[in-house]
């Protein structure tokens, strides 16, 4: 896995997964129709060996997998992200998951993706460029990637099914150099 400082917001820490993490909360997030509901891993049943191999699966590569924790009041597990790095093309596709069901509507998943995304952008990886995809069912996450400022990226029509209707995936990303000249 590739190394990453813990990175803090006004309200989050976003910190390397490591096996403080691997909970049964964690296992029972993933086994959550709810929480799944858009994501391929409503196809799989999770297990503690299951998410622990998942986990080793970083070890060695350019990737990241970050916990995200509420900072107030608990230092509270609340979810995870993903960072996929192509670093010979410098591009890197995040993925977030906030599990705990008490924290949804309260912005930290699009707290947690900014901060992640700057840091992508400013860490010694170089990252120039950062993606994204989503089922266009999914409204939490088109929201998170359309108010970070990601821009349309390409589309799949008709990929997926979700409770039998079509629907298609949707890209989006975001470049260094657009967010530099905004800053």
């Amino acid at each position: 896995m590739a190394e990453s400082p813990p990175i803090q917001t006004t309200r989050l820490l976003i910190c390397p997964f490591g096996a403080e993490h691997l909970t049964d909360e964690y296992v029972g997030w993933l086994n959550d129709p709810v929480v799944v509901r858009y994501s391929e891993q409503r196809f799989h049943h999770h297990t503690l060996e299951s998410c622990r191999e998942y986990w080793h699966s970083f070890r060695g590569t350019d990737n990241y997998f970050w916990a995200i924790i509420e900072r107030h009041p608990l230092m509270r597990h609340i979810g995870t992200m993903t960072a996929y790095v192509q670093s010979h093309h410098r591009v890197a596709d995040i993925g977030i998951l906030v599990g705990d069901r008490r924290s949804w509507g309260r912005g930290y998943g699009l707290e947690s993706w900014n901060a992640v995304c700057r840091y992508l952008f400013d860490s010694p990886s170089n990252i120039r460029k950062i993606t994204a995809g989503t089922l266009a069912c999914n409204k939490a996450m088109m929201s998170i990637m359309s108010r970070s400022g990601m821009v349309p990226d390409g589309r799949r029509v008709r990929q997926c099914l979700v409770d039998d209707t079509e629907v298609d995936i949707v890209y989006a990303a975001l470049f260094r150099d657009v967010q530099e000249s905004l800053n």
